[in-house]
């Protein structure tokens, strides 16, 4: 059972079931429009996709790092810049996303790690609500960053 509860959390963190996922919500974004904010929205693509990033970081980090300090909530949970400085800048963000994630499902496949025991820190936090977190968390974000392609015409 906790098996296939991991085999589970690991196709969702990487899959696409009910909606598109990350990857393709980005995949050939158009550079002139990663920057652009439709009028009272208040994020553009980039800030969505560095959120997302900054996010998940966190969470791993906290997951797999007792001494790990959370930034700010929410300061610091969303880029400082409004704009990304260059097409490489949101590519980078992309591909750390995507080495971090990695980096968690190799975390949550060891058998050695817990699903359900709480962490030594934290209020109470376990390796399978952490998870489910960053499954939540990306796909909420997820939808913001294919409304605004579809805004753009670019869906």
């Amino acid at each position: 059972m906790v098996q296939d509860t991991r085999k589970l959390l690991i196709k969702m963190l990487q899959g696409e079931y009910a909606h598109a996922g990350f990857l393709n919500a980005v995949k050939n974004i158009p550079e002139e429009i990663i920057n652009q904010r439709p009028i009272n929205h208040p994020y553009n693509i980039w800030q969505l996709a560095e959120h997302i990033r900054i996010t998940q970081w966190d969470i791993i980090e906290f997951c797999t790092n007792p001494a790990h300090i959370s930034p700010e909530w929410p300061k610091e949970y969303w880029p400082k810049q409004t704009e990304a400085e260059s097409y490489t800048q949101f590519l980078t963000s992309v591909k750390s996303f995507m080495e971090d994630r990695e980096r968690f499902i190799n975390h949550l496949s060891d058998p050695a790690n817990d699903l359900f025991q709480p962490f030594s820190h934290g209020d109470g936090q376990n390796l399978l609500r952490e998870a489910i977190l960053i499954i939540d968390h990306t796909a909420y974000h997820t939808g913001q960053i294919i409304l605004l392609r579809k805004i753009f015409n670019q869906w």
